[in-house]
């Protein structure tokens, strides 16, 4: 029971420090959602919603009808100011066009990212706000709509049409346009257990593996226990991989109507999720390793067999260095007697590293995992050495 709990918490636990770690921490939120202003979707929904909202509308019939008029008043055929006329439609898409470049072209520089990261560092009380309905945000969050405020990117635009000789831009008034982050009708309803989440905090993943701990030390077969503990707590974690996957699919087709770009939309979701993904990732290859390592160190035929191999190759590397005048001498005699004890300090050590490591990811797993075998094959050597040591005390 204590197994299965565990193995249930795994995944809770991750979600809990994707939580607290990334949605509640204003830094950790500002370095995850950072790159989207160099997405393209993103950037493409930015030009349309600041171009909207600059809405320069220049009116071309009323300013061709009184350039004809003057222009027949210097005399010139009536068919000229027909001409002239007919260029009205023209002007305004002149207009909406040099508003959309300019857009563009301030969206896609540097400017973007320093207004997208400032709007995001402010509105982030306002996500806080709405998952846990605590704090304070100068946005308010209304029906379960989380907005960005992109007045600050609608008043640049305006400078730079202003400085490009459009002079109708200074007529653009001051708006406070927002851009829909995500919205959710249950978002009400999840704020209890969000709260539940950010109090359980940095606890629920210490309580989850004192859990498992507590089930593998009960079990008979301690190394069997483990091994279905570690694979039991990746399976949890596929599943909940999975689960994302389809999350995605159901979040993006039932968008709302506000919502008015769907790749945007969901590149801010793939963005959101990035880092319980990779968790997720981490926590299964480390579930795979982790039942891989009380495996092969069992009993079995196979784990002996390969036990039986390194050990040989171990010994067949001393014998070579004894013949070249390399040997381990006292060292590894010593290492030869207390090698178990320090196995088990290594995988202590590696395992302490893993546990203090800030966000640890499936590289740095394999990197561990390297330097735990190497450090193993270390000692296999200087053991191997200690042993064909002519000095060295023979033990039945």
């Amino acid at each position: 029971m204590l197994i299965t709990l565990a193995c249930l918490l795994v995944p809770v636990s991750l979600l809990t420090v994707w939580v607290h770690d990334i949605v509640l921490d204003t830094r950790r939120y500002v370095a995850t959602v950072a790159p989207l202003a160099s997405d393209p979707a993103v950037q493409a929904a930015a030009v349309g919603r600041i171009a909207q909202a600059a809405d320069v509308r220049v009116d071309g019939p009323q300013i061709t009808a009184d350039l004809a008029k003057w222009l027949e008043a210097q005399g010139l055929p009536p068919r000229v100011g027909t001409a002239v006329k007919a260029l009205g439609p023209q002007l305004d898409e002149a207009a909406d066009t040099a508003v959309s470049k300019v857009a563009a072209r301030f969206v896609e520089g540097e400017r973007f990212e320093t207004v997208w990261t400032g709007a995001n560092r402010v509105a982030h009380a306002s996500v806080v706000r709405a998952l846990t309905g605590h704090g304070r945000g100068p946005i308010e969050v209304e029906g379960g709509t989380v907005t960005l405020d992109i007045g600050a990117a609608v008043e640049t635009v305006k400078e730079d049409l202003v400085k490009a000789g459009l002079a109708p831009a200074e007529k653009i008034p001051e708006v406070n346009k927002q851009m829909v982050l995500f919205h959710s009708d249950e978002l009400g309803k999840i704020r209890g257990a969000v709260h539940l989440l950010d109090v359980a905090g940095n606890w629920l993943p210490v309580f989850t593996v004192l859990l498992a701990a507590a089930g593998v030390l009960l079990a008979r077969r301690r190394r069997r226990a483990l091994v279905t503990t570690a694979l039991c707590a990746a399976g949890a974690c596929l599943l909940v991989a999975l689960g994302l996957v389809v999350a995605r699919h159901y979040y993006l087709d039932h968008l709302p109507a506000q919502v008015q770009s769907p790749a945007a939309a969901a590149a801010v979701f793939d963005t959101l999720v990035h880092f319980l993904r990779v968790s997720l990732r981490t926590a299964l290859v480390l579930g795979v390793v982790v039942a891989l390592g009380a495996y092969l160190s069992g009993a079995g035929r196979l784990p002996l067999a390969l036990r039986g191999k390194a050990e040989s190759g171990a010994d067949a590397a001393a014998r070579w260095g004894a013949g070249h005048g390399v040997h381990a001498g006292g060292t590894g005699r010593w290492v030869e007697e207390h090698r178990r004890w320090l196995t088990t300090g290594a995988l202590l050590l590696v395992a302490l590293v893993f546990a203090l490591w800030n966000h640890p990811t499936v590289l740095t797993v394999l990197l561990l995992v390297l330097i735990l075998l190497a450090v193993l094959a270390v000692l296999a050597l200087l053991a191997a050495g200690g042993r064909a040591d002519p000095g060295a005390d023979r033990r039945p």
